[in-house]
C-alpha cells in the first residue's frame, strides 16, 4: 500500500517548479524548443523575484520565468551557432580594393552586468581573391552578437573570423555602441559612446590603407 501524502504541501513546493508555470500559461506561451536549459533560467528567475521582494504568483508575474526563459534562447543564440558558416560561400573574383558594410546593427549582451549593448558594426575588407555576399558580413555580426560578452572580444572575433575564412589581404571592423551597464546604472551616462576597433593585415601595417577605410567609414559623416 502507498503511503498517503499531503497534496497541499506537494502543490505548494511545485509552484516553483517550471512544470506548474508553464501550465499556468496559455499555448502560445510555453517554452520553445531551443539548445538552452529554459526550465533551468525560468527557476532563476522566480528566485530573483522572490530575492528582490516580488510575489511571483501574482498574476503580472506567473508568466514571467518562462518569458524570460524564451528571451535568453534567441539572445544568446549564437552559442549554438557557427559563425564560420556563413563565410564558407564565397566567389572568385580579381578584385583587390575595398569592400565595406557600414552601419550593420546590432544588440549584444554584456557579460558584467548582463545588460544589453547595442549599435552598429562597420566592416571592410581588400579580398584576395575571394568575395561574399554582402549581406553574409550581417549574418556573422549577429551570430557573434547574440552571446554574453564584451565588445573588444566581439570586435577582434568578428576581425580573425574574416582573416582566417577569407584570407583577405587586409581587415577593418569598427564597432560604435552605447552600454545600458553606462546609462541606466552607475555612472548614469546617456548619449555616451564606446567605440572599439580591430585592424587586420594592410590595414595594420599600411597608414595609408588605414587611413582609406577610416575615410569610407567617417569621411561623408557631418
Amino acid at each position: 500500500m502507498k503511503p498517503t501524502t499531503n497534496h497541499k504541501s506537494e502543490e505548494h513546493a511545485k509552484t516553483s517548479d517550471l512544470g506548474s508555470l508553464a501550465g499556468e500559461a496559455d499555448e502560445s506561451a510555453q517554452l520553445v524548443s531551443a539548445p538552452v536549459d529554459q526550465t533551468r533560467i525560468a527557476r532563476a528567475v522566480r528566485e530573483i523575484l522572490l530575492a528582490v521582494g516580488e510575489d511571483p504568483d501574482r498574476e503580472g508575474l506567473l508568466e514571467t520565468p518562462a518569458r524570460v526563459a524564451r528571451m535568453y534562447a534567441e539572445l544568446f543564440s549564437g552559442l549554438h551557432e557557427d559563425p564560420r558558416a556563413h563565410l564558407r560561400k564565397f566567389f572568385v573574383e580579381q578584385y583587390d580594393e575595398v569592400v565595406l558594410v557600414r552601419d550593420i546593427s546590432f544588440n549584444s549582451m554584456c557579460e558584467h552586468h548582463m545588460l544589453p549593448f547595442m549599435g552598429v558594426a562597420h566592416i571592410g575588407y581588400v579580398p584576395n581573391g575571394r568575395v561574399i555576399g554582402l549581406s553574409k558580413l550581417a549574418r556573422v555580426v549577429e551570430v557573434v552578437a547574440r552571446r554574453p560578452q564584451v565588445q573588444e572580444r566581439m570586435t577582434e572575433t568578428i576581425a580573425k573570423l574574416l582573416v582566417e575564412e577569407l584570407e583577405a589581404k587586409g581587415v577593418a571592423v569598427v564597432i560604435e555602441a552605447t552600454h545600458t551597464c553606462m546609462t541606466i546604472r552607475g555612472i548614469r551616462k546617456p548619449g555616451s559612446l564606446c567605440v572599439t576597433s580591430a585592424m587586420k593585415g594592410i590595414f595594420r601595417s599600411n597608414l595609408s590603407s588605414r587611413s582609406e577605410v577610416m575615410n569610407l567609414i567617417y569621411g561623408g559623416r557631418q
